[in-house]
């Protein structure tokens, strides 16, 4: 596993997934050091000229206008961070703890915050460790994770002295809310090829009509997501008896089925969008006041809003609620006669007593249903006007933003679960002919899982694993 080295602006979004979920080590690059040793020796020089600069010689929020002086330094930048350990709720778990230290040391070594490299190195020496403070989920805006910067400050930082505008700095960014949308962000990605190769059995399970896959869909609509959608189904279906002639049971299917490219291609766009912004907050300064280079000055700036943050995880949400509730009403249809020609619950014959899988339909409902409910925006919502007297009067939730794209992904796994098991049913009732090679080898996985007949599974949590390690994903 190749070693991450942190310059503040070469972050990817593999290499963060890598640390948070791998254990990957991290390294400063030599010339982030310099860097960070530089930013510090410039705010070295304001605060020897008595420079008046928001955090370091002032206070923040309302007390902007309090002058902070220079033997004042110490007490009170170790005061910034015990005034804003106010989070509240569970902790964070382990994977989010370390993509927000990682993220918080990529910051520092861009030398924008002007800390001493040695707050940077003890953030990688404690990535390399193991090591993950308590930091907990709730109580942040998202202009700025004061709440979580504070919880780890002090979990990894002790009663180390602060120097002075370290604790702004240590304060003033978005690490968490970052590391939260870019972790939900690779689950999503992972979870729409999933949905591909479900969706690409319930065509086979359904005998539906290959024409949805015409290439000339693309020049039509000249999409790049339509286009990837395309090649990538009728790569997982290479080799179905849907490509023979007479295979399709109806001349134009449900919209679910015939659909599904338009569909997932909307989704693959607005999931490539969401990642370039993610991607870009990956090494994006978030610093109040900001240094100009070549100027040696400081500006009061914005930078810790992150509404282009949770603008695109709004958008990923929105984009997978369409995706999930096509996949519901494929399966559903798949356990009705009347659209899919098979026995109802696709039971072993027509006519019997049985529910055989029909109750599945429900549970898919369900999950479906709350699914679509997180997909709200939430990125113009305002918690109030009046914090901080009224100078804090904006917020963004990009942290709420990445929680419900999480959540979301979480319950379409198990949509994927039972689309999977409910399509691998239809296909062995329906015995047409055989599977496509991506197709069969989510088949294959399902059955080794999953027992063939036509009894409801009592526990899908191992194909729900399955699906959440990214197992199905190269089928």
């Amino acid at each position: 596993m190749d070693t991450v080295v942190l310059r503040g602006t070469t972050l990817t979004l593999a290499e963060l997934v890598t640390v948070a979920r791998e254990g990957g080590r991290v390294e400063l690059d030599p010339a982030a050091v310099e860097t960070m040793r530089a930013g510090r020796a410039r705010v070295e020089r304001a605060l020897a000229a008595g420079d008046t600069v928001y955090g370091l010689s002032t206070g923040v929020g309302s007390r902007r206008d309090a002058a902070v002086e220079v033997g004042e330094q110490a007490a009170f930048n170790r005061m910034l961070i015990g005034g804003h350990r106010i989070g509240q709720g569970p902790a964070a778990a382990e994977d989010a703890v370390r993509a927000t230290l990682l993220l918080a040391a990529n910051g520092l070594a861009r030398g924008h915050a002007g800390v001493r490299p040695e707050l940077a190195e003890r953030f990688v020496e404690a990535l390399n460790a193991g090591e993950t403070p308590t930091v907990r989920m709730l109580g942040s805006v998202g202009v700025a994770d004061l709440a979580q910067n504070a919880d780890l400050a002090a979990g990894l930082l002790g009663e180390l002295d602060l120097a002075a505008k370290e604790g702004l700095a240590l304060l003033s960014g978005n690490a968490f809310s970052t590391g939260l949308a870019a972790l939900a962000l690779a689950d999503c990605e992972q979870l729409l090829d999933t949905l591909d190769i479900a969706g690409a059995l319930d065509l086979e399970a359904f005998a539906a009509n290959l024409g949805l896959l015409h290439p000339a869909l693309a020049d039509a609509r000249p999409y790049p997501g339509l286009r990837a959608t395309l090649a990538r189904l009728a790569g997982l279906l290479d080799g179905s008896f849907l490509w023979t002639e007479g295979a399709a049971r109806n001349l134009q299917d449900p919209l679910s089925y015939r659909c599904l490219p338009q569909v997932h291609g909307a989704a693959r766009d607005a999931l490539g969008f969401a990642r370039g912004q993610v991607e870009i907050e990956l090494n994006a300064s978030q610093e109040n006041p900001l240094p100009v280079p070549g100027e040696d000055c400081f500006v009061s700036v914005g930078s810790f809003d992150a509404l282009p943050l949770a603008q695109a995880l709004d958008v990923a949400r929105i984009a997978l609620a369409p995706v999930l509730t096509s996949a519901c009403e494929r399966t559903v249809k798949l356990l009705q006669a009347a659209h899919s020609g098979l026995p109802d619950g696709l039971a072993d014959r027509a006519g019997t007593a049985g529910e055989a899988l029909s109750e599945l339909g429900v549970a898919v409902q369900a999950l479906t249903a709350e699914a679509r409910l997180l997909a709200a925006p939430v990125s113009f919502e305002l918690a109030s006007t009046s914090q901080a007297a009224g100078i804090e009067d904006r917020t963004t939730m990009a942290p709420l933003a990445a929680r419900r794209l999480a959540e979301m992904v979480s319950l379409g796994e198990r949509v994927a679960a039972i689309e999977l098991v409910v399509a691998a049913r239809a296909a062995d009732v329906r015995g047409a002919g055989p599977l496509g090679q991506g197709t069969r080898r989510a088949h294959g996985l399902v059955r080794e899982l999953v027992p063939p007949g036509g009894d409801v599974p009592r526990d899908l949590e191992s194909l729900v694993a399955r699906i959440r390690s990214g197992a199905l994903r190269g089928s």
